[in-house]
């Protein structure tokens, strides 16, 4: 490593933790942790497979009041973008208290999605459309989502082993039924592809949630991800981004 890359290694690391600092005193609420790990099963050129697993807490290490459980399938196309098809099960408890019981709120939920890259250099761009289906404490809700998370490598030209990377997102939510506009999500955090099976990631996410009433609540967050992938293609690898599929 040169020193021109050392010296930008050195510049987005502080502007990551200025972010978070900025991010964990610009509300009186305290700073939460948000807990994922994923996986990604490439059985053969053309179809993946995804699972993943995750926990939200109030504080960063106590009141633990939500994990979610979901996975499904999916189908690589033109060489960079994928079509996919998901559910999964959603569960949010009362605090203060570790998964306190009764759940407050149990979703089940399907959604399908397109994912579009587009690459301007070293700099990854994935652009995330998705439509969801969901069935909250019984009753059902439609839900549309887009997301645009721009992803670069750092020491490397591309994510191949011992890669450190940048990576941001912003991501809206919407409804059919007024008002219409529901969530907008930030993150802004760095990464490590360690190998071909394991990365990791660290960053600020912060959470918007708007109602008609009070105008929206928000949360900070500490976001840790765990990202494995299993490739089992032979040939025309597709080269597998280290984003969150959340």
């Amino acid at each position: 490593m040169n020193g021109m890359e050392s010296k930008k290694i050195k510049l987005l690391l502080v502007l990551v933790i200025l972010l978070i600092s900025a991010g964990s005193y610009a509300q009186n609420n305290e700073l939460g942790s948000w807990d994922i790990v994923n996986l990604f099963v490439k059985p053969n050129d053309k179809y993946f497979l995804y699972g993943e697993i995750q926990t939200r807490s109030q504080k960063l290490t106590t009141d633990f009041y939500y994990h979610e459980v979901k996975g499904g399938a999916g189908l690589n196309f033109a060489h960079k973008h994928s079509v996919f098809i998901g559910m999964g099960d959603y569960t949010t408890y009362d605090y203060p208290g570790n998964y306190k019981s009764p759940a407050n709120t149990k979703e089940f939920r399907i959604w399908e999605q397109l994912i579009l890259n587009n690459n301007i250099g070293r700099l990854k761009i994935e652009h995330r459309y998705r439509i969801e289906q969901r069935w909250v404490n019984g009753d059902f809700q439609n839900r549309f989502r887009y997301r645009i998370n721009p992803i670069i490598p750092i020491n490397h030209p591309g994510f191949s082993s011992n890669t450190l990377f940048a990576t941001a997102f912003d991501e809206v939510f919407f409804t059919n039924l007024a008002p219409y506009f529901l969530r907008n999500r930030f993150f802004a955090g760095m990464g490590y592809q360690f190998n071909p099976l394991f990365a990791f990631q660290l960053g600020f996410i912060r959470q918007f949630d708007y109602n008609t009433t009070t105008n929206g609540s928000g949360k900070n967050f500490i976001q840790s991800t765990f990202l494995f992938t299993v490739d089992k293609s032979k040939k025309n690898k597709v080269e597998k981004l280290p984003s969150v599929m959340d």
